[in-house]
């Protein structure tokens, strides 16, 4: 029982390690104000190339470019590129007609979107770009992208991230929570990461300064790549920026059996980044304290549903069989999801529906419960196993993916 004991309360402290950053993050911020440098670069505007890798994308990869488009930035200081990767469809030939350059690569060994983005970049010059957008070939761009991004600073020798809106929200229970989620964490919790001084984790979207790109290069090629670059760049110092007003949409799955493959590998790429680079990040003398704490944190926190499923489970458990100090146990168990009722909570004001998206809710528990299994399963992909392309369909709510503003 006393090992029982143990077992859970290290699982608890792991689960508190994000609440833990953030209040000390909250405690800076109060002392210091703010860490985050938002200063307008000033000067002319930069240079943005808008990266897509690109693999049978024929479906959406039109909307995507369209997006892309519609950027309020000079015509001439942005610039979009379809990688289309191992294509077997009309990718390349309809990212063309829609005005964008299509570059077509063919490499039966290293396929994935990570050797996509890699082959691209050593074809770019970069000496002729302020920072490189890589975005998913299944979404779309706000508008008011760069705007945001330059509002927050000079680019160069900085990253970003922005918001990944869900732009099939309204779709069922599943894209409803996916939303707010989302928002949670783009708008809250990155924010105080941000203010705070600290990194912010990569998903869609991301921007990379082309100074960034020049001295780092692009090294992640694992099957969560986004993890892995932000392993890498938070390892080596490079600050990376949360820019709410950067909107991406995002189209979220819309059943079990098309997210499966997709949170399967983000599992298994996330405790595969874990696995490899917590011991740099924790050695490194490039980064403070706060920022390894927070990067420990992040990458050791299993996400929201499971997290909450997991901390519920086992203080049932310690109740239960009233394992030694259960009373402790269980109060730091629920004390860890309060951080995610306060996000989730924020979020859900936000919603254009509110009503709706709380009703979605009460699927939760069976959507935890299958979140558990595919936790189990995705230990079998940890590694560089090979990359599983997502499922998509068309858009139900059409124009709403075109980045008008959700919210």
């Amino acid at each position: 029982m006393i090992a029982l004991s143990i077992v859970i309360g290290i699982i608890g402290l792991v689960f508190a390690l994000q609440s833990l950053s953030d209040l000390i993050s909250l405690v800076a911020i109060a002392v210091h104000r703010s860490h985050a440098d938002r200063t307008s670069a000033g000067g002319p505007k930069p240079r943005f190339l808008v990266l897509v890798p690109a693999h049978d994308e024929a479906l959406l990869i039109a909307e995507t470019v369209r997006s892309v488009r519609r950027l309020r930035w000079p015509a001439d200081r942005c610039r979009a590129v379809v990688v289309a990767d191992n294509c077997t469809d009309d990718t390349a030939l309809i990212a063309r007609a829609e005005g964008a350059e299509a570059w077509e690569r063919t490499d039966s060994t290293l396929r994935g979107k990570p050797y996509a983005i890699a082959w691209a970049l050593e074809r770019i010059e970069l000496a002729g770009v302020d920072a490189v957008v890589v975005l998913d070939a299944d979404s779309t761009i706000d508008p008011g992208y760069c705007d945001a991004v330059f509002g927050a600073g000079p680019v160069r020798d900085r990253a970003f991230q922005g918001w990944i809106d869900v732009s099939n929200r309204g779709e069922n229970a599943l894209t409803r929570m996916g939303a707010v989620f989302s928002a949670a964490r783009c708008l809250y919790a990155n924010r105080i990461k941000t203010e705070a001084g600290l990194t912010v984790p990569f998903g869609n979207g991301l921007c990379l300064g082309a100074g960034i790109l020049e001295r780092h290069g692009w090294n992640a090629f694992s099957i969560c790549e986004d993890w892995e670059l932000y392993a890498l760049l938070t390892r080596d110092g490079v600050p990376i920026l949360g820019v709410p007003g950067a909107h991406t949409y995002s189209q979220e799955a819309r059943s079990l059996a098309q997210g499966a493959s997709q949170r399967s590998r983000w599992t298994a790429g996330k405790l595969t980044v874990l696995i490899r680079y917590a011991r740099g990040l924790l050695s490194t003398k490039r980064i403070g304290w706060r920022q390894k704490l927070d990067a420990m944190a992040e990458l050791t926190a299993p996400g929201p549903v499971v997290q909450s499923a997991v901390a519920v489970l086992l203080a049932a458990v310690a109740w239960f069989l009233a394992v030694p100090g259960w009373p402790l146990l269980v109060l730091l168990l629920l004390a860890s999801l309060v951080r995610q009722a306060l996000f989730a909570l924020l979020a859900l004001r936000r919603d254009p529906e509110p009503g709706r998206a709380l009703l979605a809710f009460v699927y939760l528990p069976f959507y935890a419960i299958w979140r558990l299994g595919i936790q189990i399963k995705s230990l079998t992909m940890v590694g560089d196993k090979p990359w599983v392309k997502t499922a998509r369909h068309v858009d139900p709510e059409g124009g709403k993916q075109s980045g008008g503003g959700l919210r």
